[in-house]
C-alpha cells in the first residue's frame, strides 16, 4: 500500500498538517458511555412527571402525600452521593469498561422495582437504586470519555455527558405527557440495556490497560478507538500502580486539582439552578401559561439547545471563557430573579411579608401580575441557558481531565460526593434559606455564589484545551 493510499483510508483529524489519523471508534465508544449519562437524566427526571401521576392514577398503598413526594423526588441524590463512592473504588479496580456495564444493574433494577412497587416504600427503594446508579455514572463516564478521546475532540465529546444528561432529562419529560408512571418506569430500563449491550463491544480505556501492564491490548484499543497509535502518549512509567496515599495530598500535583476540582463542583450546586428549576413550573403559570408540563419541557428544550452549543464551541473557545461568560449570565438572571420576588412582594413595608414564612412558599401568596411574571420567566430562562453554557457541562468535564491517573478513582469520587451531597442540602434546606432571608435575598445570595465563581475560574482554573492528560497532570506538577 502506497503512502497515498493510507492517507485516504486514514483521514487527518484535527486542524490541517495534523499527522494524527481519525478513528471512528472513538465516537462509537464515546456515544456507548453517554448512554449512562442519558439514563441518568431520564431517572433525575422522572419524578416531575411521574410525581403527579402517582397522586392521581396511584392505588391508595401508593399515594404519595407532600412529605413523601419530597422524599421520592429527593432520595435520588444520597443514592448518588453513595454511587460516587462506590464508582470512585470499582473504577480504579475493576476498570471503566466494568463500571459502566455494572451500573445498568440498579439503573435497571431500581425501574422494576418501582414498575412492580406494592407501597411507598418500594417505590422510594427504586428511587435510591437508580440514584445509586447515577452517581456511577456521573463519574465513570467523564473519566471513560476523557481517556478514549484525543486533544482535539475531548471538549465535544466531554461536553456531550451533560448533553446527554440534559436530554434524558427533556425525554422523560415528553413522555411523561403520554405515559403514567409504570409505563415511564418501563421506559427508564430501555437506555442502560442498550448500553449494556454497546459497551459490551468496546474497549477498556488505553490508560487503564497500561496501568494492569497490558501493552498488546492496550495498543488494540488504540487502534480501535484512533485508528492508529500515532498521536498517543503514554502515561509516565511508575504512576500508574501507585494507589492513593494521605501523603499525596501534600504533592501540587494532586492538591491543586483535587481542590479544583472539589470547589467547582460545590459552585455549580451553589450557583441556585436547582431553586430556579424548582419554581419553574410556578413560574410559567403566574405568567399564563395553562399546562405546567408543557413548561418543564421548555425548560428541558433551552437545557439540550445550550448544552449542545457548548459542546459544539468548547474545543475553540476553551473551558475558561465559557466559564466566565456562564457565570456573568447566571449572576445577571439571578440578580433580576431576585428583583422580581423584592417587586413582587411590593416593598420592605408590605404587611404580607409574613407570607413568606409560611413554607413551603408558593408564588400564590405575591398576588403578582402576568407583566411581572414574565420578568421572572425570561430571568429563569436566561439562568438556565447561561448555567447549560458553561458550569453546567464544564465542570464534569474538568473532573475528569485534571486528575493524575494514580489518584483518579478517589479524587473523582470525593467530587461527585460532593457534587450530589450538596445537590441534597440546596434542595432540602433551600426553603428554610428562603424564611430567613426572603426569596429575593436567597436568590441574591445564590448571585453572590455566582460572583466567586468567577473570581475562582479567573485565578484558580488552568486552561486545557488541546492539552493532552499528561500535559495537564505536568503543568500542576510545574513540569
Amino acid at each position: 500500500m502506497t503512502p497515498e493510499d493510507q492517507e485516504e483510508r486514514q483521514p487527518l483529524l484535527g486542524p490541517p498538517g495534523s499527522s494524527i489519523p481519525r478513528g471512528r471508534g472513538v465516537f462509537v465508544a464515546a456515544f456507548a458511555a453517554a448512554l449512562g449519562p442519558l439514563s441518568f437524566g431520564f431517572a433525575l427526571g422522572y419524578s416531575s412527571p411521574a410525581i403527579p401521576s402517582l397522586r392521581r392514577t396511584a392505588p391508595p398503598a401508593l399515594r404519595l402525600d407532600d412529605a413523601s413526594a419530597s422524599w421520592f423526588g429527593a432520595i435520588v441524590t444520597l443514592g448518588a452521593a453513595a454511587g460516587g463512592l462506590l464508582g470512585g473504588w470499582l473504577v480504579d479496580r475493576a476498570g471503566r469498561k466494568f463500571s459502566l456495564l455494572f451500573c445498568t444493574v440498579p439503573f435497571v433494577a431500581g425501574f422494576e422495582v418501582i414498575t412492580s412497587a406494592q407501597d411507598v416504600w418500594m417505590l422510594l427503594g427504586g428511587r435510591f437504586l437508580t440514584g445509586l446508579a447515577c452517581g456511577i455514572a456521573s463519574l465513570v463516564a467523564p473519566v471513560y470519555i476523557s481517556e478514549i478521546a484525543y486533544p482535539a475532540i475531548r471538549g465535544l465529546l466531554g461536553s456531550c455527558v451533560q448533553l446527554m444528561v440534559v436530554t434524558g432529562i427533556l425525554l422523560a419529560y415528553l413522555a411523561g405527557l403520554f405515559l403514567e408512571w409504570r409505563w415511564l418506569a418501563v421506559l427508564g430500563c430501555v437506555p442502560p440495556t442498550l448500553m449494556l449491550l454497546l459497551m459490551c463491544c468496546m474497549p477498556e480505556t488505553p490508560r487503564f490497560l497500561l496501568t494492569q501492564h497490558k501493552h498488546q491490548e492496550a495498543m488494540a484499543a488504540l487502534q480501535f478507538l484512533w485508528g492508529s497509535e500515532q498521536g498517543w502518549q503514554e502515561p509516565p512509567a511508575g504512576d500508574e500502580q501507585q494507589g492513593f496515599h494521605l501523603a499525596q495530598l501534600r504533592q501540587p500535583g494532586v492538591y491543586k486539582p483535587f481542590l479544583i476540582g472539589v470547589s467547582l463542583m460545590a459552585f455549580q450546586q451553589l450557583s441556585g439552578i436547582n431553586a430556579v428549576m424548582f419554581y419553574a413550573e410556578t413560574i410559567f403559570e403566574k405568567a399564563k401559561f395553562k399546562d405546567s408540563n408543557l413548561a418543564s419541557v421548555i425548560v428541558g428544550v433551552i437545557q439540550v439547545l445550550l448544552t449542545a452549543v457548548a459542546a459544539l464551541i468548547m474545543d475553540r473557545a476553551g473551558r475558561r471563557l465559557l466559564l466566565v461568560l456562564s457565570g456573568m449570565i447566571m449572576v445577571l438572571s439571578a440578580s433580576t430573579f431576585g428583583a422580581y420576588f423584592k417587586l413582587a412582594q411590593g416593598g420592605p413595608n408590605n404587611s404580607s411579608h409574613m407570607d413568606f414564612f409560611s413554607m413551603p412558599i408558593s408564588l400564590e401568596h405575591l398576588g403578582t401580575s402576568a407583566g411581572l411574571a414574565w420578568l421572572a420567566v425570561g430571568s429563569m430562562c436566561i439562568f438556565i441557558a447561561g448555567f447549560a453554557l458553561g458550569w453546567g457541562p464544564i465542570p464534569w468535564l474538568l473532573m475528569s481531565e485534571i486528575f493524575p491517573l494514580h489518584v483518579k478513582g478517589v479524587a473523582t469520587g470525593v467530587c461527585v460526593l460532593t457534587n450530589w451531597l450538596m445537590a441534597f442540602l440546596v434542595t432540602k434546606e433551600f426553603s428554610s434559606l428562603m424564611e430567613l432571608l426572603r426569596p429575593y435575598g436567597a436568590f441574591w445570595l445564590a448571585s453572590a455564589f455566582c460572583c466567586f465563581s468567577i473570581l475562582f475560574t479567573v485565578f484558580c482554573v488552568p486552561e486545557t484545551k488541546g492539552k493532552t492528560l499528561e500535559q495537564i497532570t505536568a503543568q500542576f506538577e510545574g513540569r
